[in-house]
């Protein structure tokens, strides 16, 4: 009898470890689609048949799953059209458009039938989502096949997808498929489609597109057929009207596809394998600008490997799609007018995209600025390299325009979700600027080396994955040996500022006794050069909320470090002041300082003094 005892309290133990292992360890769903597409050119319409093999690797049991409709966006009355109609300052692509498009301009999705293992379900369409409660719960660490049929009509474009864009471009197809929604850590992903940024499932498509033969086609995966439908590889083996393309595509979020019959296709690869595609309209006025692209892209593929992570999947095409730039898994969908540098400079941000969003997957909605401030931060060291400039910080405009948004009042925290900022310029410099800045600073924490090593750190141990803020902190803070959720907290949490002024200067009793006041409610550790007449000599004043000194490079002197609750830190140096010609608080312009004008002493101003 005691055996037995002991027998089911060790299994009771063995349990409860499992079940707090699977609840505080780090799982994501996954998903497997199969659909078969025909679609009809003429009226813009196509029937879709879905499978959907759905793996619940949560400790939870799923009782009702949601699908995005995203097509749904683009009807009068929507919320799109709403919050368009009402925001400040709205989309300029967007407008009023939505409310005056017509029934056979509008886009929508109508679900036909939904099965679970071969049981119908109810479900309820709500606006751009898709409720259904399942027959059977999901339980953890099982799976269940989804059968869908459904009708579908492509919008005019609008944001994004659509058909008949401004630039000829016939169907750009992106979030174009019901989707199934993203289950994570923190619950359903389902914020209604209403203007910007996805969040996805992890997971293999086979995707079999039936159309026009007069239609090229490119988009997410490998094209498995290549022979049958020419895709650059060949005449067409099929005099059909109709062609099936088939894409395969691994370890993706998302799939999205573009078809045009006047697409031109060349392409390129890369030393480790790597193919490059790039499909544009037949138009000589652009052909010139998309060859001379090329050896732009393999240069930006080079960089971004060797500085951030090998990009991990067979190719990656770089596609008109006629509405600014957008990033989907392995493809872009970009605007392919106007001048060469804006090219170059699109293809850069959205082909880099595929680092942060694709492989790194963070929810964009919730956290923007990890996708858009981390995609701004590593192009502007690729477009200082493919240029040649050498700048000492690339990330300068960045810096500008988060510093500009201060100015103007009305700035709000990074960790506002992407729909719900008031304007959209507040969420376009956040998310660009100020996501950008907080990398920069970052390095300017810890210093290159560390810096670059975490951020290859991150890469290796959260590609395919959907990492957090805090997430990428610890792995910082691993790489550098540093405390850092004081910055975190400040940077990301808060709309508190930075701002050092060198305060006054004066005779002391072991040389010249310097104050710096810190005006800003963010603390930083400090670099300052002093001029004086033997030279220039560099001080770095350490921050104590950072628990490590080693920030500091070079013939750098490391000073006392400064506990962040004194708003005045004073420092001897060994020289008569009248010897000094100049102090400068943070002479290489990496901290985000939104009142630079007080940073420099010059010892002929009036705030220098005798003590």
């Amino acid at each position: 009898m005691l055996f037995g005892l002991r027998s089911i309290l060790l299994v009771s133990v063995i349990l409860v470890a499992s079940q707090a292992k699977a609840q505080h360890g780090y799982w994501q769903q996954e998903v497997d689609y199969t659909m078969h597409i025909d679609f009809d050119a003429t009226s813009h319409q196509f029937d879709g048949n879905q499978k959907l093999v759905y793996t619940n690797n949560s400790p939870d049991t799923l009782n009702t799953v949601y699908y995005h409709l995203y097509f749904n966006a683009f009807q009068p009355g929507s919320m799109m059209d709403a919050r368009s109609r009402s925001i400040i300052d709205p989309d300029g692509r967007i407008l009023d458009r939505i409310s005056k498009l017509k029934p056979d301009e509008i886009g929508y999705h109508k679900i036909i039938s939904l099965k679970q293992n071969g049981k119908s379900l109810d479900f309820e369409v709500k606006g751009t989502l898709l409720q259904v409660k399942l027959d059977k719960p999901i339980l953890p660490n099982t799976e269940a096949t989804f059968d869908m049929k459904f009708e579908s009509q492509v919008p005019v474009q609008i944001r994004r997808s659509g058909r008949n864009n401004f630039e000829g471009v016939d169907y750009t197809m992106t979030q174009w498929y019901p989707k199934m929604a993203e289950y994570d850590r923190d619950g359903w992903a389902i914020s209604p489609y209403v203007s910007r940024e996805f969040h996805g499932v992890f997971g293999s498509f086979d995707v079999f597109i039936d159309m026009d033969a007069a239609y090229t086609l490119a988009g997410t995966g490998e094209v498995q057929n290549p022979e049958e439908v020419g895709h650059g590889y060949g005449s067409r083996g099929s005099s059909s009207s109709r062609i099936e393309w088939h894409f395969h595509a691994e370890n993706v979020h998302d799939f999205a596809w573009a078809a045009d019959p006047e697409y031109r296709h060349t392409q390129s690869e890369l030393a480790n394998g790597t193919k490059l595609h790039f499909f544009y309209m037949n138009d000589t006025s652009i052909a010139q600008n998309w060859e001379d692209l090329i050896p732009y892209t393999v240069r930006l593929f080079e960089i971004m490997n060797d500085r951030f992570g090998e990009y991990p999947y067979p190719q990656f095409s770089v596609i008109q799609g006629g509405d600014g730039g957008m990033e989907y898994p392995m493809c872009t969908m970009i605007s392919g007018t106007g001048s060469f540098n804006g090219l170059v400079s699109v293809t850069v941000h959205e082909a880099i995209h595929n680092w942060y969003y694709g492989v790194l997957a963070t929810n964009e909605s919730k956290y923007p600025w990890m996708d858009e401030g981390f995609t701004t931060f590593a192009q502007n060291i690729v477009l200082d390299s493919l240029h040649k400039k050498s700048h000492t910080n690339p990330h300068r405009r960045s810096y500008t325009g988060y510093v500009k948004n201060v100015n103007l009042r009305g700035e709000e925290p990074l960790s506002t979700h992407a729909d719900h900022y008031e304007t959209n310029a507040h969420y376009s410099s956040n998310a660009y600027s100020k996501g950008c800045v907080f990398l920069a600073q970052l390095e300017y924490l810890m210093g290159s080396k560390e810096f670059n090593q975490g951020m290859k750190r991150y890469w290796n141990t959260w590609k395919f994955k959907h990492p957090t803020p805090t997430d990428f902190k610890r792995i910082m803070e691993k790489a550098s040996g540093l405390e850092l959720e004081w910055y975190f907290e400040n940077w990301v949490g808060t709309t508190k500022t930075i701002d050092y002024a060198v305060g006054h200067m004066g005779q002391g009793s072991k040389g010249t006794e310097i104050t710096i006041e810190r005006k800003g409610e963010i603390p930083m550790p400090i670099e300052i050069e002093i001029t004086s007449e033997q030279g220039k000599q560099k001080y770095m004043i350490p921050l104590e909320l950072m628990q490590a000194n080693e920030q500091a490079l070079g013939d750098m002197k490391v000073l006392e470090a400064w506990p962040w609750t004194f708003p005045y830190y004073t420092f001897t140096i060994p020289a008569a002041p009248e010897s000094i010609v100049e102090v400068v608080i943070d002479p290489s312009n990496r901290l985000a300082d939104t009142n630079r004008k007080n940073n420099k002493l010059s010892a002929r101003k009036p705030n220098f003094k005798s003590k």
